[in-house]
């Protein structure tokens, strides 16, 4: 996929429709994938390029499942702008198979906890000044099996390769050329990330502690336009669970033991979790910081963002 120039429109590959460029900043190029009548999904494009992925033995907060520290290569790609939003999830979920669809597994219209309607076991969700709904919270309580459903939705109805991003893929669009702890420098705040505030990071302050999702998009951006990559919810990525980055692909491609489309005698492997969420402690939200859980496993700190990809599925060589 070549760069385009300001107000191209070029397809990511010719057999695919194109999508709208909504406008050009800078370096960072903003499109606009049209899901229905009530909801859209805005993609960044991230420039090729390599980062140090990791973290330093020195960082606060750091794990050894972090290390060791290595360069990744990586060709360019496009990514959500925020984590999939309640609307955006109802939306695709309320499909309809059209000719030539056949969906894989069902998909609960509104499945968060964290939504507008109250949930017998918790108290009604406190709407922030200025909302009236929850639709553009994250979705949550959506485990990676569902996740992966959306994507391949997507993917049949739009012509692209709609995805998980990759680890390395979402630690080099979090990073936005940094090499700090987090995206906005050495240290965060409960005004620049939605995480548990009762507890500061390294020597820096406490904050606030907002006990549920926020709007996406309500924190600034990091340097390539991307909103919360930094708690509100843990993302689901691509790439099976691994205790250290011994072996790794260095290329950005998803890390799984099995060749696609190879099926495992084994039961599945745990698959990634990145970013932190609204529950967690400062460190935990993290560039480098990584978790895990089982695929089917689903839980209302755990959401995901896609990446559209302009040549097959990131784990393919």
């Amino acid at each position: 996929m070549k760069p385009a120039a300001p107000g191209d429109t070029q397809p990511l590959s010719p057999v695919q429709p194109p999508l709208r460029l909504m406008r050009w900043q800078a370096r960072t190029q903003v499109f606009y994938e049209k899901l229905g009548d009530t909801a859209s999904l805005t993609m960044v494009r991230i420039p090729a390029g390599s980062f140090q992925m990791g973290s330093a033995e020195q960082e606060p907060g750091r794990h050894a499942n972090e290390g060791p520290v290595h360069r990744v290569t990586l060709a360019e790609f496009l990514i959500g702008q925020t984590p999939i939003t309640q609307a955006q999830w109802r939306e695709v979920a309320g499909w309809k198979e059209g000719p030539g669809e056949q969906w894989g597994r069902e998909m609960k219209t509104d499945p968060s906890r964290f939504q507008s309607k109250e949930w017998p076991e918790v108290n009604e969700v406190r709407l922030l000044q200025g909302e009236s709904n929850t639709d553009q919270r994250p979705v949550e309580l959506v485990s990676w099996e569902d996740a992966m459903e959306f994507c391949y939705r997507l993917s049949k109805r739009t012509g692209r390769t709609y995805t998980l991003p990759s680890e390395a893929q979402w630690e080099y669009a979090c990073r936005a050329g940094t090499t700090t702890p987090f995206c906005f420098g050495d240290m965060i705040s409960s005004e620049l990330a939605n995480y548990d505030g009762n507890y500061a990071y390294a020597n820096g302050s406490k904050g606030i502690c907002r006990e549920q999702t926020t709007p996406v998009g309500m924190f600034p951006a990091n340097a390539w336009g991307l909103h919360d990559m930094h708690g509100n919810v843990w993302e689901w990525c691509l790439d099976e669970w691994h205790k250290s980055y011994d072996g790794v692909p260095t290329d950005g491609r998803a890390w799984v033991d099995a060749a696609e489309g190879e099926k495992s005698k084994e039961p599945a492997k745990t698959k990634l979790l990145r970013g932190g969420s609204w529950s967690d402690l400062p460190g935990g939200c993290r560039s480098a910081s990584r978790n895990h859980h089982d695929p089917d496993y689903a839980f209302f700190s755990i959401g995901f963002r896609v990446v559209c990809l302009p040549q097959g599925p990131s784990l393919n060589p």
